[in-house]
């Protein structure tokens, strides 16, 4: 990593956009307005910027926005997939379309109710925000940091190298396909993997395979791993005897927006 530069991560955002701005404000990346004011910094967002918050659209649109003016200064705005971005182009491609399951009736639409789809996302999402956001990676390498958005090692299943496992995916969202679809959904809701007396080997499997020396990702909320409350929670998660970062701080529930600068350690 270049010395003038520091590289952040985001985790689920969830429609709340006036925390987001706030919290990166806070940590110098943008103006009180929103515009990006981090030179040349990097800035990734591990996905999740809607359902369950008041304006994921809005959210998707100031990401867009910060990363055009940061790549302006110089610096670099990158987004992952999460597994509520698959909901939201799912139910917008196929809305109430049975899903072929021998468990029962299930849609995107029963789905995007069941886990805090939001009317006017579904109202305010355009052909340029599909495209955008299905041009995205589900996974990247930066530095010894392995990003993802969810705690699983499903990623796997796509392939064993980090650009067949994204353009695998992206095939998929480019396709009408909707039980493939579902797959990727299905895979992506998967979480906590790296707990337990286990977790560590499934890191490992995922670092032996695809690079670097720690994963940082979303998805599971902090409070819910440690038993506490998201108002308790100051920081990310390190766990996994130090493989594994945990940076969702609940938002959505009333926990923090972490912006985490990595590589992170409690003193930092």
């Amino acid at each position: 990593m270049e010395k003038d530069r520091a590289t952040y991560v985001v985790g689920d955002i969830h429609g709340h956009r006036a925390e987001l701005t706030a919290a990166l404000h806070a940590e110098g990346l943008v103006t009180p307005g929103g515009d990006w004011s981090g030179g040349r910094d990097h800035l990734w967002f591990l996905g999740d910027f809607v359902d369950r918050g008041p304006d994921g659209i809005g959210v998707i649109d100031l990401v867009r926005t910060l990363a055009d003016q940061a790549a302006e200064a110089g610096g670099k705005v990158e987004t992952l997939l999460g597994n509520h971005e698959i909901l939201l182009l799912g139910m917008h491609r196929f809305g109430d379309e049975p899903i072929p399951s021998e468990f029962g009736p299930r849609s995107f639409a029963r789905s995007w109710s069941m886990n805090g789809g939001i009317d006017t996302d579904q109202e305010a999402i355009t052909d340029e925000h599909v495209e955008w956001l299905i041009s995205r990676p589900v996974i990247d390498l930066v530095d010894d940091h392995l990003l993802m958005h969810s705690d699983t090692t499903q990623y796997l299943l796509w392939g064993e190298d980090i650009p067949t496992i994204n353009e695998a995916v992206q095939d998929v969202l480019r396709s009408d396909d909707a039980a493939e679809w579902w797959e990727v959904w299905r895979r992506m809701t998967t979480r906590y993997a790296f707990r337990g007396p286990e977790g560590e080997t499934a890191v490992d499997e995922l670092l032996t395979t695809l690079g670097g020396k720690q994963v940082v990702h979303g998805h599971s909320v902090i409070a819910d791993q440690l038993g506490v409350l998201p108002t308790q929670i100051e920081g990310p998660h390190l766990y996994a005897n130090g493989k594994a970062l945990g940076v969702d701080a609940g938002l959505f529930v009333g926990g923090p927006c972490l912006v985490v600068s990595l590589p992170w350690s409690s003193a930092s």
